[in-house]
């Protein structure tokens, strides 16, 4: 069976140079292209030096239509700019399009619900196995516990720049399907002054930033007389582009949709 052939956006960044090293590892996948923005100072410079590995023969190139049209799935951890317009082009290319990247408007998701009838389209605000699997119990739990108050904390490094995280808010749209309500309508992001009291089905959000905090995540479900938490630590970027590529296995070759890590894992069954 050939190799599935992969290009990485974003190649010069944390997680294009996390790919990158995972992607060298083998295990039926291979590194044929890595995208940058036009104008970067790295473009022209050897991916694999970049990942600080022997050089690979593979150069940073801004121009994503060669590549897509010699791939069979295209690996994004960008901006949700840069994610539409490469759904668009997988959507073209027919191949499989993994999209780690968060924080989409109402139009970014209705162009990448477009893209997903000719691409197979793997979206998750968190690519990592445990978080996705925190989501479904976290989900599991809501249901369950019906008259609990809900809560997610997240941390992250100082250096994010959106809030919550797109895990955070994964976990509460998992927290909210388990209700059978609306994150937008119950979702509480922010308290400051005098708030008066919590109301009942409110599902809130606390933001802490600071360090090299990679990730970590608590839904917290408070009773009367009892407290419980879920939680996931992340200690290494590596879990994340485990299971990016992990998804880019699983899409090829199944038909066009918009699919999440839950349909990865087979959690949805």
């Amino acid at each position: 069976m050939s190799e599935l052939k992969i290009v990485v956006t974003g190649a010069s960044g944390r997680m294009g140079r996390t790919l990158i090293r995972e992607i060298a590892q083998g295990h039926g996948i291979t590194l044929c292209g890595a995208l940058e923005m036009e104008g970067h100072p790295n473009l022209g410079l050897d991916s694999g030096t970049l990942a600080g590995m022997q050089p690979n023969g593979i150069t940073l190139t801004a121009d994503p239509l060669p590549l897509l049209a010699h791939a069979q799935a295209v690996v994004d951890f960008t901006t949700p700019m840069v994610s539409t317009m490469l759904a668009d082009l997988a959507a073209q290319a027919r191949i499989v399009h993994v999209i780690g990247t968060t924080g989409f408007d109402e139009k970014g998701e209705a162009r990448l619900a477009a893209a997903a009838r000719h691409a197979v389209i793997v979206k998750s605000g968190n690519m990592s196995m445990g978080v996705n699997l925190l989501a479904a119990l976290a989900e599991r739990a809501a249901k369950a516990l019906a008259d609990y108050d809900i809560e997610i904390l997240e941390m992250h490094h100082r250096n994010k720049v959106d809030a919550p995280s797109g895990t955070a808010l994964l976990l509460g749209e998992a927290a909210a399907r388990g209700r059978e309500v609306s994150l937008n309508k119950h979702a509480v992001k922010t308290r400051d002054g005098h708030t008066g009291a919590r109301k009942d089905g409110d599902i809130g959000f606390a933001t802490l930033r600071g360090g090299s905090v990679v990730g970590e995540h608590s839904v917290i479900f408070a009773g009367t007389g009892e407290r419980i938490t879920l939680s996931h630590s992340a200690e290494d970027r590596s879990i994340f582009s485990h299971g990016a590529l992990t998804a880019a296995k699983w899409g090829h070759g199944k038909k066009p949709g918009l699919y999440s890590m839950t349909d990865v894992l087979g959690l949805n069954a």
